[in-house]
């Protein structure tokens, strides 16, 4: 074989591979899941998901998130709702599965309470220490200097020049 015919062909089986690659996503691609048969119950489900956190990424509402958990809890959400159950409902089917955490506004009750007066107690220990450490400065009393401290650091400043 001449050498140009088997560069042509690792090129021409180099090409296949890649197009192989490239298209292989494409056919595992499975389509877009429909947004719901009822647009009442996909607004409702909206709606309640943005108040709710997602479990896997915690910083991120239920209705933002990706993650897998947070669409199973979406299905849950749905499929309540179907049921019939209204949202507080939802809320407590959820809550009573997954604890108070699920929640954005944690309800007020004596196992929240830190969460609710925590930043004013905080504020209220800053402005303490601050005022206490602001008296304590006014209350400081100047030592007079006397002639020979005076002539020590004369004689100091003298020798650094």
């Amino acid at each position: 074989m001449s050498r140009g015919r088997m560069s042509w062909q690792l090129f021409s089986r180099s090409l296949l591979f890649s197009l192989a690659l490239v298209s292989a996503p494409a056919a595992w691609a499975a389509e877009a899941e429909s947004i719901g048969a009822d647009p009442a119950i996909e607004q409702r489900m909206i709606k309640l998901s943005e108040e709710l956190r997602c479990l896997v990424c915690q910083n991120e509402s239920l209705a933002g998130s990706h993650a897998e958990l947070a669409e199973d809890l979406r299905e849950e959400i749905r499929v309540q709702m179907k049921a019939g159950k209204d949202d507080k409902e939802v809320i407590n089917y959820l809550t009573t599965r997954y604890g108070d955490f699920v929640l954005y506004r944690p309800p007020f009750k004596p196992l929240t309470l830190l969460l609710w007066f925590g930043p004013a107690l905080f504020l209220a220990l800053g402005a303490g220490v601050w005022y206490f450490t602001l008296k304590k400065r006014r209350n400081l009393k100047e030592t007079p200097v006397d002639e020979k401290q005076l002539a020590a650091a004369a004689h100091l400043l003298e020798d650094n020049k």
